[in-house]
């Protein structure tokens, strides 16, 4: 059978797909006109197929999860998400300016999915950086099987460091070192936490994690006037730190629960690429290339003219 491995636009992201025998599978589609591959190489493997097409419709996952999520985006080819922590975010921690913590960010969409993504947090002076592992994200849109494949691609563990003092987004794929580099667009980039004010209401005490708290609700508003709700509990045993925050981000519900909380300074070199990393200008990019070395070095799809 022959199969053709078509790259082609998808709306506000660009996605991967097959064909075979002239067909398009589920997860390729759209009218842009998109760059194929050819291989006339028939199959003698069933289970090899199945996984390139399980690898590509993960791959089409990560793409996909960076228009379902809050927080910065690159666009077409944009990197993944990762939770929002701008000024406003920032105004919630007190004098908290520097920490670590595991960081699990749930949301339930407007529609009713759920997104679950566990990870590490570091902050330190409105740089931050959040780690996570793909294999252990649980969403109705991942494909089942699709974190191993990741893993395999090297795309299951994902950096996604914010330099607003820079105004640059760092998503570092560390087992390929590979990054992606793009412009910090989150509209609270070019906040600070002077140009908002605080108004706090407290809600009564709660235990969350082993840790009493306070509740409070926290506006935050701007100076241009645009305001951010969030109901905050503030551990007592923690410099009064948000131990948990739940808010509507792009009508989305989003709560982010914090465990293991260290209170001191990040090391500075967890918010650059890794020495050597090799730099990519967007996420597509980045994901067309480790792809052609992947089919091509199985012996199955080859670019035209290599």
């Amino acid at each position: 059978m022959k199969y053709l491995l078509c790259i082609s636009g998808l709306g506000d992201y660009q996605g991967l797909g097959l064909i075979a025998g002239g067909p398009f599978f589920p997860f390729s589609c759209g009218f842009r006109p998109g760059v194929c591959y050819s291989s006339n190489r028939t199959t003698h493997n069933t289970m090899k197929t199945l996984n390139t097409l399980l690898l590509t419709s993960a791959l089409t996952f990560v793409l996909a999860l960076s228009n379902a999520q809050p927080g910065p985006r690159g666009g077409m080819g944009g990197p993944p998400p990762c939770p929002k922590f701008g000024a406003a975010m920032a105004k919630l921690f007190g004098e908290n300016n520097a920490f670590s913590a595991n960081l699990e960010f749930q949301m339930t969409e407007k529609s009713g999915g759920t997104t679950t993504m566990p990870g590490k947090l570091a902050y330190a002076e409105g740089k931050s950086r959040f780690e996570v592992d793909m294999t252990k994200v649980k969403s109705a849109q991942m494909p089942p099987g699709a974190g191993e494949q990741l893993k395999e691609m090297g795309m299951d563990k994902m950096l996604a460091i914010s330099r607003p003092d820079k105004k640059i987004s760092y998503f570092v794929y560390p087992s390929m070192n590979a990054h992606v580099e793009t412009p910090l667009k989150d509209a609270d980039s070019d906040k600070t936490e002077s140009d908002s004010k605080v108004e706090v209401t407290e809600l009564g005490r709660e235990k969350i994690d082993g840790h009493d708290c306070l509740k409070n609700k926290v506006v935050v508003t701007d100076k241009d006037g645009t305001t951010h709700e969030s109901t905050v509990w503030n551990a007592s045993d923690l410099k009064k730190f948000p131990v948990k925050i739940e808010s509507i981000e792009d009508g989305n519900n989003v709560v982010k629960l914090f465990k293991d909380v260290k209170l001191a300074k990040p090391d500075s070199a967890l918010f650059d690429p890794p020495t050597g990393s090799t730099k990519y200008d967007n996420m597509m990019t980045l994901m067309q290339t480790e792809m052609m070395k992947r089919l091509g070095g199985a012996g199955g799809f080859k670019i035209p003219g290599q």
